[in-house]
């Protein structure tokens, strides 16, 4: 009994509590909303998956917490490694598209959900870079080319090679933007960011008048500044997510009790309980509703940065900074989409949509920052 009691307080003392209830709270939340958006097939296996991958991620949470990421780092050779076998595995007959198109799932035989492996990749790419930026501040200079040609190969190569195997743009936008936030916490010169956006831009132009981007991708765009184009093909999903949004005014229609959310019409909103489940917040739960899933996301968000400002090394600042920053990007493009502002990349609500491996995975980030906040602590507090 003495062990277990202390097993147990160790482990209390291992993890950012605050954290972990924000984490685990907001995923309960996503777990009731989606119960609520697949009601009308009759089936709960997809919660049952959900709140299984909760259990997984609080197990992982509590694991990355005890980690030093600093003497983990040291291994990047073998993290980046891992990376690209990962994203290799893709072209392999395990790769599968899972129904959207993307070459981005593993189907594992007699596993009853398909991995995506660029969850963990975010992982890796965050730590790796995170060691790079820190080795380049000691080592050389952030401003020279070499250090920032270093930099913007790691880059290249695991998001290139990403993009090229699975097609995925969406995972590899959110992949730039940890890239770029991290850079410039830094300290990376500001003109770099200038002429990467400058090359950028430049690159997406070329691609767009040599047809060399895909016409439905194009056509994804183009909807944005035209709402008519095309609202029973391309913008058919995003105009049914404005309906649902729209419908629920400032308290919603109520939880189960959705028009659209609640219907098996084909006419209904797709993808409700991964790529549009904040539509289906704001049918059920209304502005309100809408409102708090933005305040449980913000105050995760804001944990990291706080923890970010208060770690002892640099390295665990740039990995609290990379966490926010794919916090951010996921829930600004996500919002966005079903907003209909923003095009859709296929990228799901943190912890509220749908998705075993991205939960687990996002659990063991915030499992990686909770470990920070520990080892910031004052000596006889840990």
């Amino acid at each position: 009994m003495r062990k277990i009691l202390d097993f147990f307080t160790g482990w209390i003392q291992q993890v950012d509590l605050v954290l972990l209830a924000l984490c685990t709270g907001t995923t309960l939340f996503g777990c009731l909303m989606i119960a609520s958006a697949t009601r009308y097939t009759g089936s709960y296996k997809n919660v049952i998956v959900q709140i299984a991958a909760l259990g997984l991620g609080i197990v992982a949470y509590i694991l990355m917490s005890m980690l030093d990421l600093n003497e983990i780092g040291k291994h990047w050779k073998w993290l980046l490694g891992g990376s690209l076998v990962l994203i290799l595995l893709l072209k392999t007959p395990l790769g599968m598209d899972g129904g959207t198109g993307n070459r981005a799932w593993l189907g594992l035989k007699n596993f009853p959900v398909n991995l995506q492996p660029v969850e963990i990749v975010k992982i890796t790419f965050i730590i790796v870079l995170a060691r790079q930026l820190q080795y380049v501040q000691e080592q050389r200079d952030l401003k020279s080319i070499p250090s920032v040609g270093m930099l913007a190969g790691h880059l290249v190569l695991v998001v290139g090679l990403y993009a090229a195997i699975s097609g995925d743009m969406g995972s590899a936008l959110v992949l730039i933007f940890i890239f770029a936030c991290m850079c410039f916490v830094a300290g990376v010169a500001k003109r770099w960011f200038v002429l990467g956006l400058l090359g950028g831009g430049f690159a997406f132009y070329v691609l767009w008048e040599t047809d060399k981007i895909n016409p439905y991708m194009k056509d994804r765009f183009l909807t944005l500044f035209d709402h008519n184009m095309d609202p029973l093909g391309i913008g058919w999903q995003q105009t049914r997510s404005l309906l649902a949004l729209g419908g629920g005014k400032l308290t919603g229609q109520g939880l189960f009790n959705g028009t659209q959310t609640q219907s098996a019409s084909a006419w209904s909103l797709p993808a409700r309980h991964t790529d549009f489940i904040f539509s289906v917040i704001g049918e059920e739960l209304g502005l309100l509703g809408c409102l708090l899933t933005i305040l449980l996301l913000a105050a995760i968000i804001f944990r990291c940065v706080l923890i970010a400002r208060h770690a002892q090394t640099k390295t665990d600042m740039y990995i609290c900074v990379g966490v926010a920053a794919m916090l951010i990007f996921q829930t600004i493009s996500n919002i966005g989409m079903c907003l209909f502002v923003m095009p859709v990349i296929g990228l799901t609500l943190p912890f509220i949509s749908y998705g075993g491996s991205s939960i687990v995975t996002l659990f063991a980030a915030m499992g990686m920052v909770s470990g920070i906040q520990k080892r910031t602590r004052p000596e006889w507090l840990r």
